[in-house]
């Protein structure tokens, strides 16, 4: 997810490998082949010069950028939406497809028409050496970890758009509005934000059977472990969306700052006995074992009657973590029917 898992930890992503946390692997470089040269964008709102406060500083944008790079998650999706491919995006192994992309990416952007965007290291260690060489008009990190020191190289780069406040907590729509704003498309970003909207409400609309249905996402980073993500964490955000309904004991949960996450140890497991579903996914088959051979997680009663919604595929446990333009709808066609045979384990 970056990011899928805690923002202390990258946000949502960055749990143990040996656990159901997702670790995000970042990966080389695209092929100089598969370098994109700046898109064809849709039309400006014209409404440059823009300036964009962040945390870290403010990026003044003097006109529409062309050459658009992005850090972290969602930005890419977001400016592919508004019809800008970027040049350059941070890489990530852990979710990608064959083509060393994620899939609804590599998808959307040949469908444009468009090359695919040369990739790079990010997080720890951002490979400042190739952003530089893709000579950006601005670049775009709004839900990412981005540190002062490396925003302090970033924005002698090209002007460097941040998080509002801390570093992988920016709602999902919020950083919609920044993206567009910063390419002065915030029309179109207000209308890709009420689309999504739609297409969760227009999912839910054709399962009523989930009324009512109350849920739990979980995760453990190791044995005795047990975490629960809170109600406005992206993941859940988007089962709410499709009409799920969030176990009401989790409000009752602390956050662990920065996190939207809450641990409760595998020990208050019993906490978790109302929820209808449990949400939660695996690195791997021989994780998954590891972790529900544990008797105080066997225990739980949605495991126990099988009405546990998981995944080993990192494609799709990336895509269900984090809401932009392209993953929802390449998501959810792919969630119903796994949460369907779930309910249906409650009749």
């Amino acid at each position: 997810m970056s990011s899928l898992f805690s923002r202390a930890r990258r946000k949502a992503v960055a749990a143990s490998a040996a656990a159901t946390a997702l670790v995000v692997v970042l990966g080389g470089c695209s092929s100089s082949s598969d370098e994109a040269k700046p898109s064809a964008s849709a039309k400006s709102d014209g409404a440059f010069p823009v300036s964009i406060k962040s945390k870290l500083g403010t990026a003044e944008i003097p006109e529409e950028p062309k050459k658009v790079v992005t850090l972290g998650q969602g930005s890419a999706e977001t400016a592919i939406a508004l019809g800008t491919t970027p040049v350059g995006i941070e890489s990530y192994e852990w979710g990608s497809d064959k083509s060393g992309y994620l899939p609804w990416i590599n998808e959307a952007v040949k469908e444009k028409g468009d090359k695919l965007p040369k990739q790079f290291a990010g997080g720890e260690d951002i490979d400042f050496e190739t952003i530089t060489e893709l000579e950006p008009d601005v670049i775009l990190a709004p839900w990412s970890g981005v540190t002062e020191e490396q925003y302090d190289i970033l924005k002698d780069i090209a002007p460097t758009v941040a998080y509002p406040e801390l570093p992988w907590s920016t709602n999902w729509d919020e950083q919609i509005e920044i993206i567009a704003k910063a390419l002065g498309k915030s029309d179109e970003g207000e209308g890709l934000i009420k689309d999504i909207k739609k297409q969760l409400a227009d999912a839910a609309a054709t399962r009523p059977q989930y009324k009512d249905v109350t849920f739990s996402y979980i995760y453990t980073d190791g044995p005795g472990s047990l975490g629960v993500f809170l109600p406005e964490e992206q993941r859940v955000e988007m089962l709410t969306g499709l009409g799920l309904t969030v176990d009401p004991v989790v409000k009752t949960f602390k956050e662990v700052e920065g996190t939207d996450s809450a641990i409760i140890g595998l020990e208050n497991a019993e906490k978790l006995k109302d929820s209808d579903l449990l949400f939660t996914f695996y690195t791997d088959k021989k994780t998954r074992a590891e972790i529900e051979k544990q008797p105080l997680y066997a225990a739980m009663p949605a495991v126990k009657r099988g009405s546990l919604v998981t995944s080993e595929d990192t494609s799709f446990v990336t895509a269900s973590s984090i809401i932009n333009p392209l993953t929802v709808p390449w998501v959810v066609e792919r969630y119903l029917p796994m949460i369907d045979d779930a309910v249906k384990t409650l009749d």
